[in-house]
């Protein structure tokens, strides 16, 4: 997921676009989604809907000058945090946290977050501290990150955590991370700076392009690497969008109001964040396909928590809400397990290679067992973990992954596998996930 900023589709993806990299040549590479909405204005309450199905509140609709903590946060049936300000309580779910607790691997790269820091400052999981005004609003000539772009440094479940300085670290970590499927996570949330998100017209650095260019500049860099990684060619999938739209505030997909604002498009007037378009390239996509149904940014949670058959946080619950599907997905020879039908309205996931939905009656899959030991760690000291997955069918124990908190690796034709960890305080799950055989756990406990 790449995120860029404040532009309309129709100024995007025109007859002449101002980015070709982006509304030309990946529009003929991939898919295009005219109608994919924002969800409301200013910047950073879209990026909390992409990643945690939260509608706007007053303060993340003026993009939290002030570094505040959420009150009271009670929370809806639906999940929705209700109450005013920036971060959100330990309570309140993202899809990083979702991924972490199945077993799957995630992180967010954004650009700057170590450029220009004093020293002592962070270089990873970087925010302003509670209560104190946010001095990255303003870009500078050697800083130009932008917290309110980097959504996961505003929940605490995840910033109270050691799992932050390991997951949201800056984006000169990219390419080493591609080098291998072993060390690609499985999700990756990618912030420009505001220069090269297009933000600013005129760069702090003097230097950096800007607007349109700047967008153009970073994509035609950083798209190029990811679909030669491993992991692209692996069912891989790569979205570019925009928050929210320059002007207007249209919405889409039946999406709520309420319950923190009177109205989700802020100032402007409407109930949304705008048309702003999306392009998605994958293996599994068709060249040049084209979309007309609507999306908006829950639609896109949706589709990603759909495709590790995640539950749906928050406002991605929302009735009739459809994820991107075949309409999207369009390459019959890749097998996404998106149900064959009309334009996305099924349930689907995309790009995950999941094996729901094929032609026939569905195969019951052999059963596994892993074991883990030790069971019972100190807290934050490096320990070798033996893992043991047992199978009656040969092929499930040989070399299937296995994951524990981010570390990956694969077992041996005798179903075992080694891993070194130093685990946080808490219950950790190791998860075996052969393919064509049914999902193994085992737990362990550090304190």
């Amino acid at each position: 997921m790449i995120v860029e900023e404040n532009e309309n589709a129709e100024d995007t993806f025109g007859a002449d676009p101002p980015a070709p990299y982006l509304g030309k040549t990946m529009v003929e590479e991939g898919a295009l989604l005219p109608n994919y909405f924002g969800i409301g204005h200013q910047s950073l309450d879209n990026y909390l809907a992409l990643i945690s199905g939260q509608p706007p509140n007053l303060a993340t609709q003026t993009d939290c000058l002030i570094y505040t903590d959420m009150l009271p946060a009670t929370t809806e049936p639906n999940g929705v945090a209700v109450g005013q300000g920036c971060v959100f309580p330990s309570s309140v779910q993202t899809i990083a946290g979702q991924l972490e607790e199945t077993g799957h691997t995630w992180r967010s790269y954004n650009q700057d977050m170590a450029a220009g820091v004093k020293e002592g400052e962070a270089t990873t999981c970087r925010h302003p501290s509670i209560g104190s005004y946010d001095q990255t609003q303003l870009a500078s000539a050697t800083n130009q990150y932008a917290a309110r772009h980097d959504p996961f440094v505003y929940f605490h479940s995840i910033t109270d955590s050691e799992t932050c300085n390991r997951n949201v670290v800056d984006l000169t970590r990219l390419p080493q991370d591609l080098e291998s499927l072993s060390t690609s996570p499985e999700y990756a949330f990618i912030t420009p700076d505001l220069c090269f998100d297009g933000h600013d017209s005129t760069c702090a650095d003097g230097v950096s392009p800007a607007g349109f260019t700047g967008i153009n500049a970073f994509l035609e860099e950083w798209v190029p690497r990811i679909k030669a990684s491993p992991a692209y060619r692996d069912h891989g999938a790569i979205m570019v969008t925009f928050d929210e739209s320059e002007t207007g505030a249209e919405s889409c997909c039946n999406e709520p109001l309420g319950p923190n604002t009177l109205n989700n498009g802020g100032s402007m007037p409407g109930n949304g964040g705008g048309r702003v378009g999306a392009v998605i390239e994958s293996p599994c996509i068709k060249p040049g396909t084209i979309s007309l149904d609507d999306y908006n940014h829950f639609s896109a949670l949706r589709w990603m928590e759909n495709n590790w058959e995640l539950p749906h946080l928050a406002d991605a619950s929302t009735e009739a809400l459809r994820p991107f599907g075949s309409d999207v997905f369009t390459n019959p020879e890749c097998d996404t397990g998106i149900a064959k039908g009309g334009g996305g309205g099924s349930d689907g996931g995309g790009g995950g290679g999941s094996g729901k939905n094929r032609a026939g009656p569905p195969r019951p899959k052999p059963s596994t067992h892993l074991k883990i030991t030790p069971r019972h760690v100190p807290a934050g000291k490096l320990e070798l973990f033996y893992l043991t997955l047992k199978s009656g069918t040969a092929s499930c124990r040989e070399n299937a992954p296995v994951h524990i908190d981010g570390h990956k690796t694969h077992t041996s034709r005798k179903g075992v596998a080694r891993i070194k960890a130093r685990l946080p305080e808490g219950r950790w799950t190791a998860i075996a996930r052969p393919p064509g055989c049914k999902v193994a756990k085992a737990f362990t406990r550090a304190r």
